[in-house]
């Protein structure tokens, strides 16, 4: 029979998480829970039911209807949570983070985030230009046919049948939608803007969710080992491999641990001279840096130039210029920042640093060689008709090199390179050539690159975020096979959380330079020609576009649109982001003050409890010694303790 004391008249019994630590408490969690979830008696459950009706009796209907809605969002995210077994390629993420660490997989969340963002980019796409455009635009569907002069090619350089396609900024015509505030341009413009907004808020999200998780680390961070070896197994874990791979990730976060330890207390142990001959080095070094990022700028200059001005050559030799630029910048891509990896383990950082640095490093010479290429693809563009599709082949044709690189990367480089080792083990070219490795920089890179190539391209090409998810798609294929069949264990480990702001931090650098690039190729400029093609021919412009359709407003939001677009409203707005600006960096220094209090007094506390175990062991020491003598003395003053005495040997 059962018996329900210990739930009678009691708090709600405190859950436990699946690890074994313990929830926020019972009035976080088990208050939030259904009745039929909880782990007590049916007598118990009608006390809590009683216990429920009670708080929300004392309360009034209004704070009663907020927590009511408040534990349905939880039930809903709770639910949520227990989803998200279900989402994609989530055992492979698993089998990785096991064999390579939380820094190869943060790699592959990091892809497959960048998969959905674009998933999320072709369903805006669908519904703001492509269907539109499809019922209300006067396209010929003849165009669209594949013959005459089409050929293979026309898939590699945009040309040709691709021309005429949806792919490109002139398939898309103004058509029958023309009402003045809803038709195609504006349609086209909003997507776009869509797009933007929404990627650099989510971008935003994350960078900001991740920095605060590593800023509260911060330099303080230590792990509690104690934890780790006796709190961190999955007791719900029953398949041999899981419980193989739940060990190998204990091990290299271990592993992580005694790294960044060990560097910690060399750096601490450093005198003044090896502190200044360090700081020369590193400037040394960065010095080096910046000469071969100008020499990386002036060959993409060199490589460009050649590829505009070359004209009637065979057409083996006209696709070989017209891939010039990418291939200059994927050579630069692939042999720079292997360089820079080399310098950065001669300035003495930790592992993770190091990696951090060449990112760094590695993603300025990336986006500034974009910039440079966009700059001068732009100026040339710009006095041709249609410079729009010009714009958006050069777009596409970086977004399809990238992806044959990587292919081609990885089953005629890395693949023929393990096969070697395995077959000749003891050959010298495989002894120089060494153990592939899985290098988490350099692949963080191509990703953004690729992001970046899609922002800049999507205006002119609105289905690149559509080529980009196949291509993405397909890269986290290719790379899983290249890190589970090509690739070694690394024996060096790095944190995967910093690592992961620091991928976001330079998407969302890639996506502003993409946002300046839709500006300055949007701003209307009199030396140029103005779009001849695409949802704004005919002479027409976004200012124009735009401007027809606040003119046909009422007064009232004509002059609400005016006052919020000019100069007046711009103080006021700035004023109102310093004060929100300031309310919040007080608000953190007084958090970060309360934190600081709350850790000082647990290490009091965490005193107090050793000193008073020391004086508990003091007293019983002290008590059995006593009792020793007590003993002593009562056997002295017995009158047959003579008989206790062991007897004499002569």
């Amino acid at each position: 029979m059962e018996t329900c004391d210990a739930h009678q008249g009691g708090p709600e019994p405190r859950q436990r998480h699946r690890h074994g630590h313990p929830s926020r408490g019972p009035g976080e969690r088990a208050a939030t829970q259904p009745l039929r979830d909880l782990a007590m008696c049916l007598q118990g459950k009608r006390a809590a039911r009683d216990r429920r009706k009670m708080q929300i009796s004392n309360v009034g209907f209004g704070a009663s209807w907020r927590r009511s809605q408040s534990i349905n969002r939880k039930r809903v995210w709770a639910q949520m949570r227990a989803l998200s077994g279900l989402l994609p390629w989530q055992h492979t993420l698993h089998t990785i983070e096991g064999r390579f660490g939380v820094g190869v997989k943060a790699y592959f969340v990091f892809l497959r985030y960048l998969v959905h963002l674009n998933l999320l980019h072709c369903a805006l796409i669908c519904g703001f230009i492509l269907g539109p455009t499809i019922f209300y635009g006067k396209s010929n569907r003849t165009e669209l046919k594949f013959g005459g002069n089409d050929s293979v090619l026309d898939f590699f350089l945009g040309s040709g049948y691709l021309y005429r396609s949806p792919v490109f900024f002139g398939f898309y015509t103004r058509g029958s939608l023309d009402l003045l505030c809803l038709n195609i341009p504006l349609l086209y413009l909003a997507g776009i803007l869509t797009i933007l907004l929404i990627s650099l808020i989510m971008v935003v999200r994350r960078t900001t969710v991740g920095y605060k998780h590593t800023w509260m680390l911060g330099k303080r961070y230590s792990m509690n080992v104690s934890y780790k070896i006796f709190c961190g197994w999955d007791f719900t874990i029953q398949d041999p491999a899981a419980a193989t791979l739940k060990h190998s990730f204990i091990r290299n976060d271990f592993k992580l641990f005694l790294e960044e330890q060990s560097f910690s207390l060399r750096a601490a142990q450093r005198m003044l001279g090896q502190k200044v001959r360090i700081f020369l080095l590193r400037v040394i070094l960065n010095l080096l840096v910046l000469s071969l990022l100008a020499g990386a700028f002036y060959l993409i200059y060199f490589s460009t130039k050649t590829s505009l001005e070359a004209t009637g050559h065979h057409w083996v030799v006209s696709l070989f210029l017209q891939y010039l630029p990418p291939i200059t910048m994927t050579f630069i891509h692939l042999v720079l920042p292997h360089i820079f990896r080399k310098i950065s383990s001669f300035e003495d950082y930790s592992f993770t640093m190091q990696v951090n640095t060449t990112l760094v490093r590695s993603i300025f010479l990336k986006l500034a060689s974009l910039g440079i290429y966009l700059f001068f693809i732009f100026t040339t563009t710009k006095q041709q008709q249609c410079w729009e599709n010009q714009f958006g082949r050069e777009m596409y044709k970086l977004c399809i090199f990238n992806f044959l690189t990587t292919f081609c990367s990885t089953f005629l480089l890395d693949l023929p390179r393990k096969l070697l080792q395995e077959k000749y083990p003891t050959s010298l070219l495989a002894r120089l050539l060494g153990k592939q490795r899985f290098l988490i920089p350099f692949n963080v890179l191509d990703l953004v690159y690729s992001q970046t190539v899609s922002w800049v391209g999507v205006y002119y090409c609105p289905l690149l975020p559509l080529i980009g998810t196949v291509t993405l798609g397909a890269t986290f294929y290719i790379k899983k096979f290249s890190v589970l069949r090509c690739c070694d264990a690394e024996q060096r480990m790095f944190r995967g959380s910093t690592s992961s702001v620091l991928f976001h931090f330079m998407l969302m650098l890639g996506l502003l330079l993409a946002a300046a690039t839709l500006g300055f190729n949007l701003y209307p400029q009199e030396d140029t020609n103005k779009s001849s093609c695409g949802p704004f021919g005919n002479g027409e412009t976004v200012f124009n576009v735009t401007g027809v359709c606040v003119g046909s407003l009422p007064g009232l939001a004509q002059t609400t649109l005016g006052y919020l677009t000019s100069e007046a409203f711009a103080l006021p707005l700035i004023l109102a982001e310093i004060i929100i600006l300031t309310s919040y960096v007080s608000r953190g220094r007084a958090n970060q003050k309360a934190i600081e209090r709350l850790k000082d007094m647990l290490v009091m506390s965490t005193s107090d409890k050793y000193f008073l175990v020391k004086q508990h062991a003091t007293l019983l020491r002290g008590g059995k010694n006593t009792r020793r003598v007590q003993s002593e003395a009562i056997k002295e003053d017995s009158p047959f303790s003579h008989m206790m005495d062991p007897p004499s040997v002569t």
